[in-house]
């Protein structure tokens, strides 16, 4: 007698080892876009200084770890986030959004570190230099190279900050994968061995 493998489960788990296997390499993919990504912020850090862009659309690409300087006219929020100083100590940087022109926010800039969350910030706008970095509400944000007196300044921003882990992400999907098929195996084997004897 020809012993089957059941239809159902084998067509459940196979659909699953191949998404496995697909996120597998889309992760790959992923991880040869980042390394790609960082390398260009890479040399970003060494190219001559820009105008700080305002004017991006949502599929641009932002100009990070640039240096670059701007012109606040006129502070229109205060926000304040976890950050750190140059040495390395947390505490928490002060971020500016500015107009840039007559209408809106144009840029948004980190003025500054300190410990207290509640420092005074003593900053009015102007022209200020600095670096690119990522901002969660803006997109992106202009790190100052100096500081206003009651702060001091933030750390710049770091490629360390920017995680690549696509490729540990794809090898577990690979394990995943093999590990239900063997799995599977194991239990399908137990199955047939036990039907010839339920038979008797």
């Amino acid at each position: 007698m020809i012993r089957r493998l059941p239809v159902v489960p084998t067509i459940i788990v196979l659909a699953a080892v191949g998404v496995m296997i697909g996120l597998g390499i889309w992760q790959l993919q992923r991880a040869k876009w980042k390394e790609g990504l960082i390398a260009q912020y890479a040399a970003a850090e060494h190219l001559p200084p820009i105008i700080f862009p305002t004017a991006l659309t949502p599929n641009s690409d932002l100009p990070l770890f640039r240096n670059a300087t701007g012109v606040c006219l006129r502070i229109v929020n205060r926000r304040v986030v976890a950050g750190e100083n140059r040495s390395g100590e947390p505490g928490y940087v002060h971020v500016v959004d500015c107009t840039t022109g007559a209408e809106g926010p144009g840029m948004s800039v980190e003025v500054g570190w300190s410990k207290d969350p509640n420092a005074k910030v003593n900053w009015q706008g102007g022209p200020v230099s600095g670096i690119i970095a990522p901002d969660r509400q803006t997109r992106m944000r202009l790190v100052a190279a100096g500081a206003p007196p009651g702060l001091e300044p933030s750390a710049p921003p770091s490629l360390d900050s920017i995680p690549n882990n696509h490729r540990s992400y794809a090898l577990q999907w690979f394990a995943f994968a093999i590990i239900a098929l063997v799995i599977y195996g194991l239990a399908v084997r137990k199955q047939l061995k036990e039907a010839p004897a339920s038979r008797r």
